[in-house]
């Protein structure tokens, strides 16, 4: 997480799961993995979320790497999105491999998948894979922020607020902020509030600014706090007077 000015902005990264048969979702485990066995594509997957998260399964970041691999094998790109993140990371019985992992996420971008596209721009933000790439990013975000994904509009807009990889756009910040606040993104609300209280892309409101900083706390940004309290504090003196 990142503090600009006088309050927090951050990137993120929100993992989400596909809305499969609800037959298949509610399974239990043991029938997931005989489906599994037999070469069910969404069973593989939800064997692969068993043991990932450990809920259904003992928690096996290795197993579930390996089911991942056969369900993505078969083109199901949310596994392939799993998977990477989990070789991204080098998770417990896995060797992290960046290289491997970008290519995952270029794929999984190629096919539409939103969340890869984000973290694919994540990754040339950050140089992991891959040489860092500020305008690259931005090219990723903004394909993902296209298609409303709340963190890649949080991350575009911090590129744009920073000048990184395009020009310094506050106005153009303030709306991907906007976007993603109207999806009651935490971190969109929390970096909205930010710029009310700055003023930058939008006439200063510390009272907007305040607003939005609970709302943020209520969508469960626990640092939105620290701005509450900062611009609490800052009113008490004003209006003793």
């Amino acid at each position: 997480m990142r503090r600009i000015a006088a309050f927090t902005l951050a990137l993120g990264l929100v993992w989400t799961v596909p809305a499969l048969a609800q037959s298949l979702r509610d399974l239990p485990f043991d029938k997931q993995m005989k489906l599994a066995k037999v070469g069910d594509v969404d069973a593989q997957f939800e064997v692969g979320l068993a043991f990932e998260t450990g809920k259904g399964a003992r928690q096996d970041e290795a197993e579930a790497a390996r089911w991942f691999r056969q369900s993505a094998l078969q083109g199901n790109v949310e596994a392939q999105f799993h998977l990477a993140r989990l070789v991204a990371r080098g998770a417990k019985g896995l060797k992290q491999d960046l290289p491997t992992a970008l290519k995952l996420y270029q794929d999984a971008a190629g096919k539409g998948h939103p969340q890869a596209m984000n973290a694919l721009g994540q990754a040339y933000q950050a140089g992991k894979g891959a040489a860092a790439d500020a305008a690259k990013a931005a090219e990723w975000y903004r394909k993902a922020a296209e298609l409303k994904l709340a963190d890649a509009e949080n991350n575009l807009g911090m590129l744009y607020l920073e000048g990184k990889g395009v020009s310094r756009d506050l106005a153009q910040a303030f709306k991907l902020f906007e976007r993603a606040a109207g999806q009651n993104d935490a971190w969109g609300l929390n970096n909205l509030g930010g710029m009310y209280e700055m003023g930058w892309g939008t006439p200063a409101d510390k009272d907007k600014a305040l607003a939005l900083y609970r709302k943020a706390l209520a969508a469960g940004n626990q640092q939105a706090q620290q701005n509450i309290d900062r611009l609490s504090g800052a009113a008490q003196p004003a209006s003793a007077q």
